[in-house]
Parts: structure tokens; C-alpha cells; sequence
């Protein structure tokens, strides 16, 4: 059935107009207010319930406000919230050894944003490539692709092809060269004996759920191993089980020199990132040359300790590898003229509008209005990422509507 949202004169209405009067207009979502979520739905300030097949792009893998999770964030804030790096406290190191012994790495740095820690991981291979690897004083190079997205920052948008991200924030940071995703050969091409880093994300989410050609992450690992370039996968939206495996490089067997995390580790309910990787690159930071006042707070810590066991003990990833290949074949089975291609791993799902069926964005809308929020990339892409404890049951109730505003042409 379809719902009218932001009623006019509603308090929805209201508080959408109030944003945009007080708040800088960065983000374009869609007119709906959520006041309350469990699990996989949420409830807007006028008592509708949608299904969330967004999950605030990979951050809430365990739906929203997963019982385990918010127990220890509450545990944890009325006991000792903050302490600064300037101390240790209690949390800190648990955290730090269940990382490490989940991922495999010697070693982690916690910081708070996705965007924090892709700026850690460019600084760790930028020092290591000058005290390890020999190169220059100022001339590391680190690889990234077209079509990236690694976070907001000045240096992370100067090397993004995407010019929206990039108009007007200006002048960027040297050292960076970018190839065609997917593209092993421009990768072998790329790297000089300046080269320290390769930065890649195993799936472009942001640029519309794009999946590499099969072995390419493997044989860049090779190019990598074999020039002495460290590879470095942003794994902050499609790690933690999000694929189908604990990491999305895990489905070629590639083991990154540095991992990111983000998003997922804060289980839904606080910011918390990492970065990972063995002593030889972790060891160049040394007291004074990196920071953060909050990261690895103690609140963080018991958050992403009690969020990486509900990944593991719940099953979410096999969840996801369960039902994300079933989901996908729904999807395509769907006869829609405005659908030019289904792509996606696990529960990381773009369905491509075709242009002239027009934006994905209205096709977001008329699905809004049906009550399932998803929301578009890249002007073309719908992008379906529901929790990760979803039922197949959740999904199948979904797959209606969703034929609906496919077949219908968003209408």
C-alpha cells in the first residue's frame, strides 16, 4: 500500500523545513523523519514503519539497536566513557588483541571515522615507504582507482575522479595516480620505484555497487608482493560481513598489507575505525606522530568488542552469503524495462536504472512510499543493503513492492 510522507503541516514537514533552514545543504535525502529503529525497520515521527535496506550504508550490519550492542554501550558509558590516549584504560587492550586475533594482523590503530583511518593507513605507507622501503623524502606515490570514494577529507577528495567531490576544494595533495578500476595491467603500469601503496576497495560502493572482473584483487596482491607495494583494501563498507565473508578480499584469499575497517565496528550505535596491519608497517608511528583524542575510547572499545562477536556468534556474514545470491536472482527475475543490470556480493546490492527510465532517485521515492527506504548512487543505482539479520521471510514481503516501482517505472 502506498503512504504520503511529510504530511503537509505535519511535524515531519516541519522538521524537514527547519533542516534546511539551519543546516548546511550537503546531502539531498529523502523527505522522511525517522524517530525510532529495531532490528531491520524503523518508525518516521508520524508513526509509519519502513523496511531499512540502507543500514546507514553498512554501519548498522546488525540492525538497529542490537540488544548485545546497546547493553555494553550503556554498561560501558555509566562506568567510563573517556580517557584520552593520554592514559590507558581497560577496554583498550581486549579490544585490540579480539581485532587483531579475529582479522589476522599484528597489530591495529583505532580511530573514529572511515575517513580517519583511510588518512592513518595513506600516512603509515607514506612513512613506511621512506623509513622501510628507501623511497625520497616527499616523493611517495600510492595507486588508487577511478570511481573511488575513501571519505571527505582534502587529501582524500583530491585524488577522487568524481568532480562534485572535488569542485571548489582546492589545492590537493601530490602523490597520488589513479588507474581504471579493475584493471590489474594499469595497476602493473602504475607503480615506479616511488610507489608505496596501492589503495583499493574490494567493491566500489559508492559508485554504484561496482564489482571487479574475478582475480583481480588476487593478481594485485601478487603485483603488489612482487614490486614491494603495500596493498591496502578499504574494506570500511564491505568488511564485517557485509559479502558473505568476515572480509570481502577473503573471497580471492588476499590478505591486505593494511586493512580498514569502519562503520560495522561501531555496531550501529557509536563512530569507530581502524586500521591494521603487521608490526613492519604499524611500528613506523611512534609517540607524537599520530593521534586522536577519542580514538580508542573505552565507550568505543566495548562497543566494537561486543559488535565483532555478534558478527561472529549470530552467523551475519554466512547470513548474508545465504540469502544475498537468492535475493539478487529475485531481483533479476524481475521483467522491468527501467533495469539494465542487477550487480552486487552478499547483501551489497545495485540494481542500474537504465537513463532513460530517468534517475534512480525517484524510483527511491516511489519505494519510500511504499514503505522500503533505499537510497540511490551515482544518479543510476539503487542500492539495496538491508541489516544483516534480516530474514529471507523480511525479504520475500519486500520483493512486491519492489517488482511494483521496478515494473511500474518508479512511478
Amino acid at each position: 500500500m502506498k503512504t504520503e510522507v511529510a504530511r503537509e503541516g505535519g511535524p515531519a514537514e516541519r522538521l524537514i523545513r527547519d533542516a534546511e533552514t539551519w543546516g548546511a545543504h550537503n546531502y539531498r535525502p529523502l523527505p522522511v523523519v525517522l524517530t525510532r529503529g529495531e532490528g531491520i525497520w524503523v518508525w518516521d515521527v508520524e508513526g509509519r514503519r519502513y523496511l531499512d535496506m540502507l543500514s546507514a550504508y553498512s554501519a548498522l550490519n546488525h540492525g538497529h539497536g542490537h540488544p548485545r550492542i546497546v547493553a555494553a554501550l550503556v554498561e560501558q558509558a555509566s562506568r567510563l566513557a573517556l580517557t584520552s590516549r593520554a592514559f590507558h584504560n581497560d577496554q583498550y587492550a581486549p579490544f585490540l588483541r579480539e581485532l587483531c586475533e579475529l582479522t589476522g594482523y599484528e597489530k591495529a590503530l583505532p580511530m573514529n571515522t572511515g575517513a580517519e583511518a583511510v588518512e592513518t593507513a595513506i600516512k603509515a605507507a607514506r612513512k613506511w615507504g621512506y623509513e622501510r622501503k628507501g623511497v625520497p623524502r616527499d616523493q611517495a606515490e600510492i595507486v588508487v582507482c577511478e570511481g573511488n570514494f575513501h571519505g571527505r577529507t582534502t587529501t582524500i577528495v583530491g585524488f577522487s575522479s568524481e568532480p562534485t567531490y572535488r569542485d571548489g576544494f582546492g589545492p590537493f595533495a601530490p602523490g597520488f595516480r589513479r588507474i581504471p578500476y579493475g584493471d590489474a595491467d594499469a595497476l602493473e603500469d602504475a607503480i615506479t620505484d616511488r610507489t608505496v601503496a596501492f589503495l583499493v576497495e574490494p567493491i566500489q560502493g559508492e559508485a554504484g555497487v561496482v564489482v571487479p572482473p574475478d582475480g583481480f584483487l588476487s593478481r594485485a596482491a601478487e603485483i603488489c608482493r612482487r614490486r614491494g607495494v603495500l596493498l591496502m583494501a578499504d574494506e570500511i563498507q564491505t568488511g564485517l560481513g557485509r559479502t558473505g565473508r568476515l572480509l570481502a578480499s577473503h573471497w580471492e584469499g588476499v590478505r591486505p598489507d593494511v586493512l580498514i575497517l569502519g562503520k560495522a565496528l561501531g555496531g550501529g550505535v557509536y563512530p569507530v575505525s581502524a586500521v591494521l596491519a603487521d608490526a613492519e608497517v604499524m611500528d613506523v608511528f611512534t609517540p607524537g606522530t599520530h593521534g586522536s583524542t577519542f580514538g580508542g575510547n573505552p565507550l568505543a572499545a566495548a562497543v566494537a568488542r561486543e559488535a565483532l562477536r555478534v558478527i561472529v556468534e549470530e552467523g551475519l556474514a554466512e547470513r548474508a552469503a545465504t540469502l544475498g545470491p537468492w535475493f539478487m536472482e529475485e531481483l533479476r527475475a524481475i521483467q522491468a524495462d527501467a533495469v539494465a543490470e542487477v550487480r552486487g556480493r552478499g547483501l551489497l546490492i545495485g540494481v542500474v536504472i537504465r537513463e532513460e527510465a530517468g534517475p534512480a532517485r525517484k524510483f527511491c521515492e516511489a519505494l519510500m512510499r511504499r514503505g522500503i527506504l533505499a537510497k540511490e548512487t551515482h544518479e543510476q543505482v539503487v542500492r539495496f543493503a538491508p541489516p544483516l539479520v534480516i530474514e529471507r521471510d523480511d525479504l520475500e514481503r519486500a520483493l512486491p513492492a519492489i517488482r511494483d516501482v521496478l515494473s511500474s517505472g518508479g512511478d
